[in-house]
């Protein structure tokens, strides 16, 4: 991989130290945690101690005070290992922190991010609800205002650490009224504790006994998904929750705008982690046509196995510049909002492409659980679907393109 014009020294470093880890501590045991679908809470610990839930966050909330770049970089190369690994992070860092540091009072901020910032517990965001996929705008969920307390009932699903977490962001509906619909939708901090309680105390890790919990959240049964499995989701449900007023984030009637904010940075987390899957699927092909011969020779040699390997290289190329390309602009400040929908609907898209070639590079044994690329095949459809749909992707973008004709001026 040729160096990126992104890159600083301190990213090279960065690169290198995840590398190194995922390698080392998740390929040894990232075909067991998916084909038992169990959470790697060894291995949470190890990420948490190195601080890879806190990479672009300020020492001061608890972070590492590097940059997003370096957050990025940190997603792709645990997906090169393994998807659930880097959703576990990409999730909890984009989706389920981000918004307080972006849209928190100090107060909130100052409560809840050096918790998930350390990975003392993890976060999430409870945005999806069994008719508010794309349309997110059909939030059903209410939260209604009750002396110092909302009341929350509702209920989200396909929600990353649903179980697991103890922090989330969710979204509510505070005005009823049709009319409002977007506007009508605010953000809460909500709390509870993790399922998994057993093993957050051997680990020494995903509990923390002083963290208030809202009564009436609770989650629902584990999904058995098709990829991601090492990954927690579940359904986050709310009954008659008593989340205090303090806990509202940001105005109310704006966490509609602010959750669209949090998913552009999202979808570049997403794209970071789809490319970290096809250039893994790519790895493990160059490997494996190297030393597996036919015909008395590697079928590295044949030009059949050439033309694909080309194909998946370049691709892998563009979707790298596009990816940090987005990640740049959003470090800097400047707008992603077509940027990162490019970034996740080509480097996803690319992901699929490239973990299919590789099953079909590997033959039969691509087929089997002896080689991971069935199991990046399996991680990499998801990417095309969550943080919004490739059909999503391609509105926002013509949106962003076409504005003004679709305006009407």
């Amino acid at each position: 991989m040729s160096d990126l014009p992104y890159f600083e020294e301190e990213h090279h470093q960065v690169r290198e130290m995840v590398r190194e880890f995922a390698e080392n501590e998740i390929g040894p045991v990232a075909r067991e945690m998916d084909s038992k679908s169990q959470f790697p809470w060894e291995n949470i610990k190890k990420m948490a101690d190195l601080g890879l839930f806190g990479v672009p966050w300020d020492v001061e909330l608890g972070g590492t005070g590097m940059d997003y770049i370096s957050y990025i970089t940190t997603v792709e190369e645990l997906a090169r290992v393994d998807a659930s690994h880097a959703i576990t992070v990409s999730a909890h860092t984009t989706l389920g922190t981000s918004p307080i540091v972006g849209f928190g009072t100090p107060e909130q901020k100052e409560k809840y991010v050096p918790l998930l910032a350390q990975g003392k517990v993890l976060g999430g965001f409870g945005l999806t609800e069994p008719g508010a996929g794309s349309d997110a705008g059909g939030t059903a969920t209410t939260a209604v205002k009750n002396g110092d307390h909302y009341i929350l009932n509702g209920t989200k699903n396909f929600i990353t650490h649903a179980g697991v977490g103890e922090i989330f962001v969710a979204t509510a509906r505070t005005d009823p009224n049709p009319a409002k619909r977007n506007q009508g939708i605010s953000s809460f901090i909500v709390t509870k504790d993790t399922v998994d309680l057993a093993a957050a105390a051997d680990f020494g890790i995903g509990h923390d006994e002083t963290l208030e919990k809202i009564p009436g959240v609770t989650s629902g049964k584990k999904e058995d998904k098709m990829g991601w499995r090492a990954s927690d989701t579940r359904e986050l449900i709310f009954e008659d929750a008593r989340v205090p007023a303090e806990n509202l984030l940001g105005e109310e009637g704006k966490g509609f705008v602010n959750f669209l904010k949090t998913l552009d940075s999202g979808r570049i987390g997403v794209a970071a982690l789809s490319l970290g899957l096809a250039q893994g699927a790519l790895d493990e092909c160059l490997k494996y046509t190297s030393e597996r011969k036919q015909f008395g020779k590697a079928i590295a040699s044949f030009q059949g196995v050439h033309f694909p390997i080309a194909d998946m290289a370049t691709e892998i190329q563009a979707a790298r510049h596009l990816v940090y390309h987005a990640a740049w602009l959003y470090q800097n400040g400047q707008p992603i909002k077509t940027q990162a929908a490019m970034a996740k609907l080509y480097a996803s898209e690319l992901a699929m492409r490239a973990t299919t070639k590789a099953v079909q590079l590997h033959g039969g044994y691509g087929y089997t659980t002896d080689y991971p690329v069935e199991r990046m095949m399996r991680d990499a459809k998801i990417c095309e679907i969550g943080e919004g749909t490739s059909e999503i992707q391609r509105i926002v973008i013509a949106r962003q393109l076409l504005g003004s004709v679709m305006d009407g001026s």
